[in-house]
C-alpha cells in the first residue's frame, strides 16, 4: 500500500503555482505576486484649493549632488558617494515628510508628496544597505515569500506606519488611477523609469508626468524589437490593468506617448510578444 504525501495548504498553493508557470509565462507568473491596487480610505482626505505647501528643497539638493545622467539616457544614483552628512540630510527630509499634515493638502500637492516620499525612501533604504547588486537583495520584508524591502514598515506619516507597497499600491495607484505614476516611481533598478533630476511639484506635475512617460516609452527599456516581434518592459505586464487591461490597451497607451517613428511601427502590431526587466541596481558601477 503506497502512502501519498500530505501537503499543507501553503505547500499545495505553491505546487499549483509552480505547475502553472509554463502556462502563464514568467512575466505573468511574477504578476501573481504584484500587490493589487486597493485604496486605503484613510488617505482619501484632502483640501481642495489648500495653499499649504511642502518644502522639497532637501530632496532637490540630494538629487543635484548624486544623480548622474549616462550617455545611454539612464539616470544612476551615486549611493557610494552619499556620505554620512548626505544620509543625515536625506533622513531629515524623510522626517520632515513624516511630520507633514498631508491630509490638509490639495490633490496635486498630495501626489507630488507621495511620489517624492516613495523615491527618497527607496534611495535611503538602498543607501543604508549598499553595496548590493539589486534592491531585491535587501530582503527585509516580512513573510515567507517576501522579496526586497517593499513590505517592511519603513516610515510613518501623520503617525501611520507605512511600507513602500502601501504608498504605491494602497495610496498612489488606487487614489489617482493615472498610469503615468509608474513613470514617476523609481525602484532603484536599471529597468525602471528614471529617477528624475528634481523633485515632483504641484505646479508642473502634469508636465513632469508626461515627460517621464515619453522618456520611458521611447527608450530601449520601454519598447524594443526582437527581430519582428515586439518586446516591452515587464511593467506593462505586471500592471497591465493600469494600462488598459490587455495588449490592445497597452499598445494604445504606448502609441499615445511614442515619437512619430515608433508610433508608426506600433500601429501595425497586433500583440505584444515578449517583456523583460533589468533588476540590476541603478548605481554608476
Amino acid at each position: 500500500m503506497s502512502r501519498r504525501p500530505r501537503f499543507s495548504p501553503l505547500q499545495k498553493a505553491l505546487l499549483t503555482l509552480i505547475a502553472c508557470i509554463p502556462l502563464l509565462g514568467i512575466g505573468s507568473f511574477e504578476a501573481l505576486f504584484v500587490p493589487k491596487s486597493q485604496a486605503w480610505p484613510r488617505w482619501e482626505a484632502h483640501v481642495p484649493g489648500s495653499e499649504n505647501r511642502v518644502d522639497h528643497s532637501r530632496w532637490d539638493r540630494i538629487l543635484e549632488q548624486h544623480l548622474q545622467v549616462g550617455e545611454d539616457g539612464i539616470h544612476r544614483f551615486d549611493y557610494a558617494g552619499l556620505n554620512r552628512s548626505g544620509l543625515q540630510e536625506l533622513e531629515a527630509y524623510l522626517q520632515q515628510l513624516g511630520a507633514t499634515p498631508v491630509s490638509q493638502l490639495d490633490r496635486d500637492r498630495q501626489l507630488a508628496f507621495w511620489i517624492n516620499l516613495y523615491n527618497a525612501l527607496t534611495v535611503y533604504t538602498v543607501a543604508q544597505a549598499y553595496p548590493v547588486q539589486s534592491i531585491r537583495d535587501i530582503d527585509i520584508s516580512p513573510g515567507f515569500l517576501a522579496d526586497g524591502p517593499w513590505g517592511k514598515q519603513l516610515t510613518s506619516v501623520e503617525g501611520e506606519p507605512l511600507t513602500l507597497n502601501d504608498i504605491e499600491h494602497r495610496i498612489i495607484r488606487p487614489l489617482w488611477r493615472d498610469p503615468r505614476v509608474h513613470y514617476a516611481l523609481n525602484c532603484a533598478s536599471i529597468g525602471c523609469p528614471n529617477l528624475q533630476r528634481s523633485s515632483f511639484r504641484a505646479m508642473d506635475l502634469e508636465d513632469m508626468l508626461d515627460a517621464a512617460a515619453r522618456d520611458f516609452v521611447n527608450s530601449p527599456r520601454g519598447v524594443w524589437w526582437e527581430g519582428d516581434e515586439l518586446a516591452v518592459s515587464s511593467i506593462y505586464a505586471w500592471f497591465q490593468a493600469d494600462f488598459g487591461g490587455d495588449d490592445q490597451g497597452v499598445l494604445a497607451h504606448l502609441s499615445r506617448y511614442a515619437e512619430p517613428a515608433l508610433a508608426t511601427r506600433l500601429a501595425g502590431v497586433p500583440r505584444i510578444d515578449h517583456h523583460d526587466y533589468d533588476w540590476s541596481l541603478n548605481d554608476p558601477r
